[in-house]
């Protein structure tokens, strides 16, 4: 049974992802939807583009994931559907696919131009219902990715902030804050693997308290102080046992907050 992710900024308070939904089972009753997320920003698409990518790959091959945060819409961007190693994206071409395609070099990307598989009446403000859900579900069904549109080789990519290695530091920032109020960076673990045992080592974000060691969990965090930790998406996080790091740092997604990791 084909297996339909859904990422969008719809919120749950009106009937856009529901309505999504329809289509796609209009189309292909047998399909399995998963909500990924419908939290998503549309005013901070790097945000989402992080948000979205550590999950991809808990998911089987030849899934669908249809993702919507086009602030753009019914504007000149143009929609996309990707396909690299069995997997499938279907969405806006305004970055939010960046690390996808950063991390699957190979993947064919096409532009959705075939009307064929799109409803037969397009409004300007919903091309999620109308062309980018009716694709996903054709792609459940097992039509070729080529019949969608023509191939693409300049899609939208964002500059991501990258942490900055010096020889004793890795100077990175927040990125965002998840629900928990959890600090999430923008420094992997594959990047502190070669120093996250090193008794010297301290993680400075902005002006707080030096924090002198990364944690295994949150259990093991002082209850209201900050830790850090390496998360489940597998960046080094700021975080606090019984609290809310976001809250105590006083940290907003339009603030800068730099993460500083050093060592001697």
């Amino acid at each position: 049974m084909p297996l339909i992710t859904l990422s969008t900024d719809f919120g749950l308070a009106d009937p856009y992802v529901g309505v999504m939904k329809g289509v796609i089972l209009e189309i292909n009753p047998q399909a399995r939807l998963v909500d990924l997320t419908h939290d998503l920003s549309n005013r901070r698409l790097a945000q989402a583009a992080m948000i979205l990518q550590p999950a991809f790959a808990y998911f089987p091959l030849n899934t669908v994931h249809l993702a919507v945060v086009d602030p753009g819409v019914g504007g000149e961007r143009r929609l996309l559907a990707i396909q690299a190693n069995e997997t499938f994206w279907v969405g806006p071409d305004n970055g939010l696919f960046t690390l996808v395609l950063k991390n699957q070099p190979q993947a064919k990307i096409i532009r959705l131009t075939n009307s064929k598989y799109f409803l037969r009446r397009i409004s300007n403000t919903f091309h999620g219902r109308d062309i980018l859900a009716p694709v996903a579900a054709h792609l459940s069904l097992g039509v070729p990715l080529e019949e969608m549109g023509s191939v693409i080789s300049d899609p939208v990519l964002l500059d991501l902030p990258e942490p900055e290695i010096k020889e004793k530091e890795i100077s990175g920032e927040v990125l965002w804050a998840d629900h928990f109020g959890n600090l999430i960076s923008n420094i992997h673990h594959e990047t502190l693997h070669p120093v996250i045992s090193n008794p010297a080592l301290t993680v400075l974000l902005g002006t707080e308290d030096p924090i002198r060691a990364i944690l295994q969990n949150y259990s093991q965090g002082l209850p209201g102080s900050l830790m850090a930790l390496i998360g489940s998406s597998g960046y080094l996080e700021i975080a606090s046992n019984l609290g809310r790091a976001a809250e105590k740092v006083g940290y907003a997604p339009s603030k800068k907050m730099k993460v500083l990791v050093t060592w001697s």
